[in-house]
């Protein structure tokens, strides 16, 4: 008996064919797909229709390429490693007027997509102004010494936020910015700024854009709550297994420190999965499935949790952390972290993988 994680590769490809009906998308594949694994992330992305693809570092845009030579890739951080871009055909973000202006010599023959900082202030150029400096000085250089502009984008930091008025300014601010340069007279092969949230909260592409750049709604998870869970699907389980009952008495405690004092004669179901393999405490505070039953957690450690059980659990039965009927989405709305914190805190080390198709 071993914890595990276990994925559903139909499932997992059929999620991501309902957003691509009709719509160009970006898959946002970074930190090893949200820690799904890179390569059956980006294979399965390609069979559900997918040909674009963006992560962080430059490394993961390499074995992006060496697992097929067609596909777009965007790294949304900078890197001066220019002849890697060069070599393996990726484009890469522009992150400052202060950056171009330095390896603008360097930068000669890179695919380019223009930043708007916007109010995430993580990365950008700070306006149309600066965008439109960047192209005209670009323009006006000898064709071999240019730079292959061929994106423009942002992200919406807000765009899961519904208690302030903080996406629909970001959102203006975009928008404006794209009309400005558009009505220059420039054209982009990619255009995109909308995340999972601005996604489903615009039912869909806004004008002029060519690609949605989603993430965690591909793997699954829900941006924000008032969406139904039918929106997305949860094509993965994190089980582990019951490997004792024990009986506590009123007063007892269990778990290191004194994790939990039982108010009341109880069982406690020893199980093996802890934190050591990904599960955060905060999670810790709510319910683990077990024979189709939700039961308390109270206590949890390196590599084991109790949980408290009635008298129909018993040694071998299956608990479920994570499910479609359990879902990591369900948690984050609870406080427990982000989806992709939950997600990516998860071990692939200790658990055991499994692929199932």
């Amino acid at each position: 008996m071993v914890a595990r994680i276990t994925i559903y590769e139909q499932d997992f490809i059929n999620n991501a064919k309902q957003f691509t009906d009709g719509q160009e998308v970006m898959a946002v594949v970074k930190n090893d797909a949200y820690h799904f694994g890179l390569e059956f992330a980006v294979q399965s992305f390609i069979a559900a229709g997918i040909q674009t693809f963006s992560t962080t570092s430059l490394h993961e845009a390499v074995r992006i390429r060496n697992l097929n030579s067609d596909v777009n890739i965007f790294l949304m951080n900078p890197s001066t490693e220019f002849e890697t871009l060069k070599q393996y055909n990726i484009a890469m973000t522009l992150p400052s007027l202060e950056f171009y202006y330095e390896f603008k010599d360097a930068l000669s023959g890179i695919k380019l997509h223009l930043e708007l900082e916007n109010l995430l202030h993580r990365s950008g150029l700070k306006n149309a102004q600066e965008m439109q400096e960047v192209l005209k000085f670009n323009t006006n250089l000898p064709y071999d010494e240019q730079v292959k502009i061929e994106g423009i984008w942002t992200h919406f930091g807000y765009a899961d936020e519904f208690g302030g008025d903080e996406y629909e300014i970001e959102r203006a601010a975009w928008l404006s910015c794209l009309d400005e340069i558009l009505s220059s007279g420039y054209t982009f092969k990619f255009i995109h700024a909308q995340n999972s949230a601005s996604f489903v909260r615009e039912d869909g592409l806004l004008d002029q854009h060519t690609h949605a750049r989603l993430g965690i709604i591909l793997y699954g998870s829900r941006p924000y709550s008032s969406l139904p869970t039918s929106t997305t699907h949860q094509n993965f389980t994190v089980t582990a297994n019951v490997i004792q009952v024990r009986p506590i008495k009123q007063g007892e405690t269990c778990g290191y420190s004194f994790q939990y004092t039982a108010d009341k004669d109880c069982n406690l179901a020893v199980v093996d999965i802890g934190y050591g393999d990904g599960i955060l405490k905060t999670r810790a505070k709510h319910d683990a499935l077990i024979n189709g039953k939700r039961y308390p957690i109270r206590g949890l450690m390196m590599s084991h949790m109790f949980v408290e059980v009635d008298e129909s659990v018993k040694h071998g039965d299956m608990v479920t952390m994570y499910s479609n009927d359990i879902r990591i989405d369900e948690f984050t709305f609870k406080g427990v972290g982000a989806n992709s914190e939950q997600i990516s805190a998860l071990n692939h080390h200790s658990l055991i993988k499994e692929i199932k198709s």
